[in-house]
Formats: C-alpha cells, sequence, structure tokens
C-alpha cells in the first residue's frame, strides 16, 4: 500500500531564509523515500544586520514577517502534515529574536524554534548521507553558513565527532572573524584528522552547490583541490559587479561566494583532503529527515 505525506522545512539562516516542502513516500516493504517537491529562498541577510548592530532592523523584520507569511500560505495550499522551523547563527545571537519569534507566531501562525550551533550540526549529520559516502572511508562534512560552519568527522559511516564555529560568509564578509577563532578551527581539524590515513570532505550549503553546478561535474563525483583553488584565484580576479554580470552569479551570492569557497579550501588543506564531494544536502534535508524518524518535536498543521 502506499502512502504519502508531505513535511515543510523552513532553516532561518544568516544569509537567506528557505521552505522546502518534500514527499515522505511509504510503501509497504521497501524503504520510506523522501522526494522534494518544492524549494523556496528568499535572501534575507539577517546576519548583515546582527553580527555588526545585535539586533534586526525593522526593514528586515517587516521582510521576515511577509516571507513567513507567504511560507504559511504554501504549506496550507501543498497541504502539508507537519512542519519544523529552525533559525541559527543570526537568530541565535540578536537582541530582538524573541520578540520577532513571537511577532511571527502571532501573525502567521509559524513557530520558531532557535536552535544552537550543536543541534545544527546533529541535524545536519542526521541528512541520508549513506547514499553518498563509502562506508570505508573517513570524510570531513563541512556545512557553510552566514554566520557559522558547521564540521563533522564520519569514520566507517558513523559521525564521529561535530563542533560548531562562528566563521561564516557574513561575518567574513564584514570582517568580523578574529584570527584567534580561525586558529581554533585549524588546531580542531589538525586534531580531529591526525589518526587517520586519508580524508576526504563532503562540502553542503548554498555556494558549494553553485559552484558543484558551474564545473558540470556529474552528482557523486568529487571537486578537486586544484579546481577549487583555481575557481577561488578566478572569482578574485572580478568586482562584484562581474560576478553578477559575467559569471551570471545571483547578487546576494556574488559576494558570499568567496569567503565560503576560503573556509572549503582551508577545511581541505588542514585535513590533508584532496577531493570534496558535494552531495546537495543541508540543514533542510536533515529537518525533514529528523521529523520523520522524531529525533526532533515538530508542529502538526
Amino acid at each position: 500500500m502506499l502512502k504519502i505525506n508531505k513535511y515543510a522545512a523552513i532553516d532561518i539562516g544568516s544569509n537567506a531564509v528557505r521552505l522546502l516542502i518534500s514527499n515522505i513516500i511509504e510503501q509497504d516493504n521497501e524503504l520510506v523515500v523522501f522526494k522534494k517537491n518544492s524549494l523556496v529562498r528568499v535572501p534575507i541577510r539577517l546576519g548583515a544586520d546582527v553580527f555588526i548592530n545585535g539586533e534586526i532592523s525593522e526593514y528586515n523584520k517587516k521582510r521576515m514577517l511577509d516571507t513567513m507569511m507567504a511560507f504559511s500560505l504554501l504549506i496550507k495550499s501543498h497541504g502539508v502534515a507537519r512542519y519544523k522551523a529552525c533559525a541559527t547563527s543570526a537568530m541565535r545571537e540578536a537582541s530582538n529574536s524573541e520578540a520577532l519569534s513571537k511577532d511571527i507566531f502571532e501573525t502567521t501562525g509559524i513557530k520558531i524554534d532557535i536552535i544552537d550551533g550543536e543541534e545544527e550540526a546533529a541535524i545536519i549529520a542526521a541528512t541520508d548521507l549513506n547514499t553518498f559516502i563509502d562506508p570505508n572511508k573517513t570524510y570531513l562534512y563541512v556545512d557553510v553558513g552566514g554566520g557559522s560552519t558547521e564540521f563533522s568527522i564520519i569514520h566507517n559511516g558513523e559521525k564521529i565527532k561535530s563542533k560548531s564555529f562562528k566563521i561564516g560568509t557574513v561575518r567574513l564578509l564584514n570582517d568580523i572573524v578574529k584570527n584567534e577563532t580561525w586558529q581554533e578551527l585549524e588546531s580542531w581539524i589538525k586534531e580531529n584528522t591526525k589518526d587517520y590515513y586519508k580524508i576526504e570532505l563532503i562540502g553542503s550549503g548554498g555556494n558549494i552547490n553553485k559552484i558543484f553546478k558551474i564545473s558540470g561535474k556529474d552528482l557523486g563525483k568529487p571537486l578537486t583541490y586544484f579546481y577549487l583553488t583555481s575557481y577561488y584565484k578566478m572569482l578574485q580576479s572580478y568586482s562584484y559587479e562581474e560576478r553578477i554580470t559575467r559569471l551570471n552569479l545571483n547578487q546576494d551570492r556574488a559576494d558570499v561566494i568567496i569567503p565560503a569557497t576560503r573556509i572549503y579550501l582551508s577545511a581541505m588543506k588542514w585535513s590533508g583532503a584532496k577531493d570534496i564531494y558535494v552531495p546537495k544536502i543541508g540543514l533542510s534535508d536533515g529537518i525533514i529527515k529528523s521529523m520523520y524518524y522524531e529525533t526532533i518535536p515538530s508542529v502538526k498543521v
């Protein structure tokens, strides 16, 4: 017997807000299938407010209310059974995040959970990586966001350790990442990868997904350290305007793609990884799977 439910995940990041609606397909004696139905991304850069001024601006508060109202209507029109809305680094640090979350709930009915870095890393790690990884290999999983980056060591198919660092694309754009934080990250990566013979990277986040798409590589094939280094140098040779007009990048991607690439390259250098795999998964996918397996609470629509 075939049974299909729709679940929705809302990811409120530091660079953008996303709504992912997925079909959960269950069939007798078959593995459950998670199929993406719809993805909406709105480029609200909350981090640009919060990491500099400590709070979300009136302009972006209004945009958030409008976006959450739109997401609420989409959830209803799609016939979603359950949803979960998670807010990460920018909302964690905003002095007015609780007041904004309350306004959003009263106006739209959307309940927002502000999660810490460790919970974010755990939800991301809940994605179905088994379809992308070799259980006999060791990986450093790197999920780059606007406000923070989550790192996980995966050995023989199991997550060994994970940690969140306040190194993100929006923070780097605004030059507010301290050298000590970079040094702490370097030490963590080297310490936690030194005992493994060979490490490969798994990268997630909108920027590495874009780079992978541009590369023309087949899904499942890695990008090399050499390719990523060459692409990084090429990006730096263009102005912000040229990255939009000549490289055809969206305006909210054309600036953050450079610091994002720097984070991935740093992780590859410090771990000794020669390749980076890009399975195109992230927090939203992890939320969907965590809801289904009931490892996190969710809201019934």
